[in-house]
């Protein structure tokens, strides 16, 4: 073992520490396996979105969980290409309203992130055609196309 240590300094890894002992050993290995967290997408309900234990495997929570996520996607868009402070408005209250709904973009944005981060591939489809949908809605919404100076394809912000 000694010579496949070459250029450590004599210092070998140490093994890994086994799980704690535990009063049962069944209830142990479980929570072993439920602490272990995906690390490549993956298909199926079984996963935990946002919160420890939901949707729970249940298929109605599943749907649920993805309609959630959809519906936040949809609206980070929106919020980040509608105007919603009219020209000649008081200009403290439009600031405080501006950054409130920064705040509520950004929170958004966040959870949508933090979403995908469960590497469930039904829940990365549903936030990449939300995120679309919201597109779609607001270049239709300030009727301009593709084409029109001033509107490109926007910078990807959270």
């Amino acid at each position: 073992m000694d010579e496949h240590m070459h250029g450590m300094g004599g210092m070998a890894p140490s093994p890994p520490s086994p799980l704690p002992p535990t009063a049962n050993d069944t209830m142990g290995t479980m929570m072993h396996h439920k602490m272990m967290m995906h690390m490549t997408f993956f298909w199926g309900k079984d996963t935990d979105i946002l919160f420890q234990n939901w949707p729970g495997g249940k298929s109605d929570m599943y749907i649920l969980a993805l309609v959630f996520v959809f519906v936040m996607s949809v609206f980070v868009q929106l919020l980040s290409h509608t105007r919603f402070i009219k020209p000649g408005s008081n200009h403290v209250a439009a600031g405080l309203f501006k950054t409130l709904l920064f705040a509520f973009r950004v929170g958004l944005a966040y959870l949508v992130m933090l979403s995908i981060m469960s590497f469930n591939g039904g829940v990365f489809l549903v936030a990449v055609l939300g995120q679309t949908l919201g597109f779609l809605i607001t270049t239709f919404a300030f009727n301009k196309s593709p084409h029109d100076e001033g509107f490109d394809l926007p910078p990807i912000s959270c």
